[in-house]
Order: structure tokens, then C-alpha cells, then sequence
């Protein structure tokens, strides 16, 4: 998996490509921390266009940047979610819990 992170004005954002599983927890932390401890970011948007699968181990990672993200006074945005990315974050009831934007 790749991880690039940007940062434009108050929102930053992190596009990811491939599987995102336990293997990936470092990069994926490494990459959110940096944007929380950053007082300058307001949002931090995790673009999953390019995602193509994930496992419960990504749903945990993503429970804990929101978690760490709402502790700093920062939202959190999914983006571009679809196929089966799309359906375990709808089974896991995450647009509940997530502002998920998906651009048509």
C-alpha cells in the first residue's frame, strides 16, 4: 500500500492505494500523527478511491485517528469510497460515525 499525505490550507489529505490490512498500521499512524499534532490542520480527509480492500484491523485504525482526531478538535472525512471498501464501512455501521462523501 502507498500512502501520500497533502496539506492544503486547513485540511490535509491522506490518499491511499492498494489493501489496507494490519501491515500497513505504522505508515498509517506515521501519516495521521503528524496531521494531529499540526495546529494549523482543521480536517483530515482519507481519500479510499484507490482502495480496493480492507480488513477489520483498517477498521480499527480508522476508529483510532477519529478518536485521536475529535481529542484535538479536528473532523474526519472518508472520501471516494466504493465496491467492497464501500460495503464492510456500511455493515460497520461507519457513516455513523464518519462524514463519508462520495463524489458522483
Amino acid at each position: 500500500m502507498a500512502i501520500n499525505v497533502q496539506t492544503s490550507d486547513q485540511t490535509a489529505r491522506i490518499t491511499m492505494t492498494g489493501r489496507f490490512d494490519f501491515q500497513v498500521h505504522r505508515d498509517f499512524k506515521d501519516a495521521y500523527a503528524q496531521l494531529i499534532d499540526n495546529t494549523a490542520v482543521r480536517e483530515i480527509e482519507v481519500e479510499m478511491s484507490k482502495v480496493d480492500y480492507l480488513d477489520s484491523s483498517a477498521l480499527g485504525m480508522l476508529m483510532l485517528l477519529n478518536e485521536r482526531s475529535k481529542a484535538a478538535n479536528k473532523a474526519v472525512s472518508l472520501l471516494n469510497t466504493s465496491g467492497v471498501v464501500s460495503q464492510v464501512l456500511e455493515v460497520a455501521n461507519f457513516s455513523k460515525i464518519f462524514n463519508i462523501k462520495n463524489s458522483v
